[in-house]
């Protein structure tokens, strides 16, 4: 929705409207009100969001802020989110793992999925009774659309008797042809823990062979890639170590093999940030999505982050514009069948209580 298409909504709300209506569209002028306001969200960011863009942000920021408390709302922001979402409206930040666990605690009546369209999918079933909003339905995954249903249930049937791990980028549908859930973060130890000597592991052909990598269990793959991190070669991250060996690479377990042998340090999102938090390195190349380097970069400073940068183009569909359209209009609404969230729920909570 565009700001003058927000100044001409004008439909009153009523009580109940705060929670669930239609609500009066805020202003979004940037006063002298609206910049002492946000002074202190803008400290967060001023490493990364330049002095001239802030106050274009800063209107949207109050406004969506403001508005998750009429709503009783939490805005739950994946990694990949850019900094102004990331550091100045998100009440919950981290991986897919992370988002999931969190999804499950809040006291929120409704759920506003700074992500894609499988998160915000897996926050549903995780919360049936809550309202689960999307800034942008088209908010997409290249490994979500590589696989469907029918095709696990071709899997099984080609390797019968072998447990199916899927990767959490995945729809609903076909977590419920699941036996267990796993993320990047968790693939090997949900793995190990089914006890079997080998395993379905689906979407991510290139997460399949990291994992292989680590354990005795045969992964049997499937052949989806993230059009993120598969673009990534092992060629362009020695070419950076050439020009600097003292410089640190870390990737993501989603790129190609050969992109990890030239890595430092290969772990999940939030295991790269934690990473680059304890060694603080001078330069740093962080291979997976633009964003996140911002991000932990406005956390980290005197880390230099060198970037070869992939953006999703997914992700880069959420913007505080959107997010502000959804709480205003209470859209869009994401909804799961109760017969496939049943199943597809199993196999999530499975891997969130693997260690309960």
């Amino acid at each position: 929705m565009t700001r003058q298409a927000l100044n001409q909504l004008i439909e009153s709300p009523s009580t109940a409207g705060e929670r669930h209506g239609v609500l009066p569209a805020p202003d979004l002028d940037f006063t002298p009100e609206v910049a002492a306001e946000t002074a202190h969200l803008y400290e967060r960011v001023k490493s990364v969001i330049p002095p001239v863009e802030w106050p274009f942000f800063a209107p949207y920021v109050k406004a969506i802020n403001e508005l998750k408390a009429k709503r009783n709302a939490v805005i739950l922001a994946h990694n990949y989110m850019t900094p102004e979402i990331f550091h100045t409206v998100a009440d919950v930040v981290g991986d897919s793992l992370q988002l999931a666990i969190e999804a499950t605690k809040t006291d929120a009546e409704i759920i506003v999925q700074c992500g894609v369209h499988f998160m915000a999918e897996t926050s549903k079933l995780l919360n049936p009774d809550k309202t689960v909003l999307i800034p942008d339905m088209e908010a997409g995954c290249s490994l979500a659309a590589s696989i469907t249903g029918a095709d696990v249930r071709a899997m099984r049937e080609a390797y019968p008797g072998a447990p199916v791990v899927t990767y959490v980028n995945t729809s609903a549908e076909v977590k419920a042809e699941s036996d267990i859930c796993c993320t990047s973060s968790n693939a090997v130890e949900v793995v190990e823990s089914l006890g079997a000597a080998r395993v379905i592991f689906l979407p991510d052909e290139y997460l399949a062979k990291y994992v292989q990598s680590q354990t005795d269990v045969e992964i049997i793959a499937w052949k989806g890639h993230c059009e993120v991190h598969e673009r990534f070669t092992g060629e362009e991250l020695a070419a950076y170590r050439a020009g600097d060996p003292t410089i640190r690479i870390i990737a993501h377990p989603e790129c190609p093999p050969d992109v990890l042998a030239e890595a430092d340090f290969t772990g999940s999102t939030a295991k790269m940030i934690d990473w680059v938090k304890r060694e603080r390195p001078s330069r740093v190349v962080m291979v997976t999505e633009c964003s996140m380097a911002d991000n932990v970069a406005a956390e980290t400073p005197g880390v230099n982050f060198v970037k070869p940068c992939n953006l999703c183009p997914h992700m880069k569909r959420i913007t505080l514009d959107k997010v502000l359209d959804s709480l205003v209009e209470m859209r869009e609404e994401v909804t799961v069948d109760p017969l496939i969230a049943e199943r597809a729920r199993r196999a999530v909570e499975r891997m969130i209580n693997l260690k309960s």
